[in-house]
């Protein structure tokens, strides 16, 4: 099968200046939101009413965004909601990879509780500050945001009971290496669900080449095969993915879950 390593070397993949070119999208997001609110993985710096279908705070029920600021709202750039599947209990310890504005974080202190916690790991000063804004309109304690790559998690092994992420993962250049990290940080049996953009089997190389279909999050998503080889070869077992709404000609939104081993 092939594996991530394989994508042609024209891809942005092989580009060593791919996260600063991702970082630097995310800031311009972070910056708007006070304008329109806007969408990295929309293509587009703004979102209209069709890319919010498939996009961004739609997506999350009407009872979670009443529960929060309207700038988190804005702020959502994910095409799922990965809360909703994640099985949080109370007082677990959660970690959302790629937390941009916060909506999953704050939502996931709500449902852990006060005995739980939760951490936000994003690599920009303006989405982290942006977040930890939202925390403090949305009265939330138990949240701690991070600064780091999901590449290079800033915490210690064993540290979490569940990680969650929207629709970041595509957008790294080294997704093994998430994937390594993942396994490394959850305690064992914790569990990893996640709502990212699934490719089709036949995505054609032009749009894997296009930097601004990577930063979109639809060039650099692993298909299902590769995303679950990924996962067992990290350490996970027990794999789920399962589509739910197509966000491209050639990709669709899925949930992803799997588990450490106990």
């Amino acid at each position: 099968m092939a594996r991530i390593e394989s994508l042609d070397c024209c891809s942005p993949a092989a580009d060593p200046d791919i996260r600063e070119t991702v970082r630097e999208r995310y800031a311009a997001a972070a910056r708007s939101v006070g304008d329109a609110g806007a969408n990295c993985c929309s293509g587009s710096e703004l979102i209209t009413d069709d890319q919010r279908e498939v996009f961004g705070s739609r997506l999350y029920g009407v009872t979670d965004r009443e529960a929060l600021p309207e700038a988190a709202q804005l702020a959502s750039l994910g095409c799922g909601n990965p809360t909703a599947v994640a099985d949080l209990n109370q007082g677990d310890t959660v970690l959302d990879l790629g937390s941009g504005g916060g909506i999953d974080v704050l939502l996931s202190a709500q449902r852990v509780g006060a005995s739980g916690k939760a951490y936000g790991l994003d690599m920009t000063d303006e989405m982290l500050a942006l977040a930890r804004n939202n925390q403090v309109e949305a009265g939330v304690e138990n949240v701690e945001f991070l600064k780091g790559a999901i590449e290079e998690i800033p915490l210690p092994d064993d540290a979490v009971d569940v990680i969650i992420s929207n629709c970041v993962i595509n957008l790294s250049g080294d997704k093994p290496q998430v994937f390594r990290e993942a396994a490394r940080v959850l305690r064992p049996g914790g569990r990893f669900a996640v709502s990212d953009v699934i490719a089709d089997p036949d995505m054609d190389d032009e749009t894997r080449r296009d930097m601004q279909q990577w930063t979109g999050c639809i060039a650099g998503a692993l298909t299902g095969e590769q995303f679950e080889r990924e996962l067992l070869d990290a350490g996970f077992a027990e794999v789920e993915i399962w589509e739910t709404h197509r966000v491209h000609a050639q990709a669709s939104s899925a949930i992803v879950r799997a588990k450490l081993p106990s």
